[in-house]
C-alpha cells in the first residue's frame, strides 16, 4: 500500500512540474501568404528580414515554408492564390499581401501594415514584351508613355508610399526615336492587373493619345493569362509582375518573355487579420 501511495505522490508531483510547463508551450500563429513561388519567398524573406523565422544558407527567391531552419513563435502558414489572400485575412492570424491586392482591398502599406518590405530593386514592376520586340516602335513609344514625368507624379501623389516609382529620368512622354507619324491611327495592347497598373496605364494612354496612338489596356485579374497572351502574340506587352517572377514562369512555361523596362516597386506588407498587433507572437 506504502509502495502505491508513494507512486501515485510520484506522479501528482511529476503532474504538478508539467502543468506550468504545458500551460507556457507557445500557441501557433496562422499567416497566409502567396502559393506562387517568388511571392512565397518573397513574404518569407520579409519575415527573416524582421527575424521572425530563419532560412536554411542558400534560400533566397524560391524559398518555401520547408526551407525554413528556425521558427521561434511557432509561426504556421497558409499558402493562398495571391489574388485571394485579402479575402482570407480575417480567418488567419496576420497576412502578407501584395501591394497591388491591398490596394485593391483598401489597405496601403505606409499606413496599415504591421511589417514593411525594404524598397528592392529585385522586385521592380515591368513592362513586358516577347523577346525580340524590345525595340518595337510600338513599344518604345509604350516605355516612354508609361516611364513619363506625368507617370511618376500620378503614382507619388495617388499611392502614397503603396507604389514608388523608380524611374530616375522620367520623359516628357515620347521617344524622340519614335516615328509617331507613322503610328497614328495604330493600337497599341497590353494585359495588365486592375490596382495600380490599369490605373498607370490611363496616364499612359492618355499621352498615347494625344499622338493618335491608342492604348488598348485589357484587364486581367491573374498572374498567368497576361503572360500567355503575350508569348502568343495575342496582346503587346503586359505590366503586372517582377523579373524574378518572370524568369520563373519563363523557366516553367517554356516561355519567351523579357523585361523592356522597370517602373515601380510595390512593397509588400503584413496585415492585421485575427490579431491586431505582433505583440502576440512574443507573449
Amino acid at each position: 500500500m506504502k509502495k502505491i501511495t508513494k507512486i501515485l505522490a510520484v506522479a501528482l508531483f511529476a503532474s504538478a512540474i508539467a502543468a506550468p510547463l504545458c500551460a507556457k508551450a507557445k500557441k501557433s500563429v496562422k499567416i497566409a501568404i502567396p502559393n506562387d513561388t517568388t511571392n512565397e519567398a518573397r513574404a518569407l524573406l520579409l519575415l527573416q528580414d524582421k527575424g521572425y523565422i530563419k532560412l536554411k544558407d542558400g534560400a533566397g527567391i524560391t524559398a518555401t515554408p520547408l526551407d525554413i531552419k528556425e521558427n521561434p513563435y511557432n509561426i504556421k502558414f497558409q499558402e493562398v492564390e495571391a489574388a485571394q489572400i485579402p479575402s482570407v485575412r480575417r480567418d488567419v492570424d496576420f497576412a502578407i499581401i501584395n501591394a497591388n491586392y491591398a490596394l485593391g482591398a483598401k489597405l496601403n502599406p505606409s499606413k496599415d501594415a504591421l511589417l514593411v518590405e525594404g524598397s528592392s530593386s529585385a522586385y521592380v514592376n515591368i513592362i513586358t514584351v516577347k523577346k525580340g520586340n524590345e525595340n518595337k516602335p510600338e513599344t518604345k513609344a509604350l516605355i516612354a508613355a508609361v516611364q513619363s514625368a506625368k507617370v511618376k507624379d500620378y503614382i507619388n501623389k495617388t499611392y502614397a508610399g503603396a507604389v514608388i516609382s523608380v524611374v530616375e529620368n522620367p520623359t516628357d512622354g515620347y521617344d524622340s526615336s519614335v516615328d509617331y507619324a507613322s503610328l497614328k491611327g495604330k493600337s497599341i495592347s497590353i494585359a495588365a492587373t486592375p490596382t495600380p497598373h490599369c490605373e498607370i496605364l490611363a496616364i499612359a494612354k492618355e499621352i498615347l493619345a494625344a499622338k493618335g496612338v491608342n492604348l488598348k489596356i485589357l484587364e486581367f485579374t491573374d498572374y498567368v493569362q497576361p503572360n500567355n497572351v503575350v508569348e502568343s502574340g495575342e496582346v503587346d506587352a503586359n505590366f503586372f509582375q517582377h523579373v524574378p517572377y518572370l524568369d520563373d514562369f519563363n523557366k516553367e512555361n517554356k516561355t519567351h518573355l523579357v523585361s523592356a523596362a522597370g517602373i515601380h516597386v510595390e512593397p509588400f506588407g503584413l496585415y492585421p487579420g485575427k490579431q491586431k498587433s505582433l505583440d502576440v507572437l512574443t507573449k
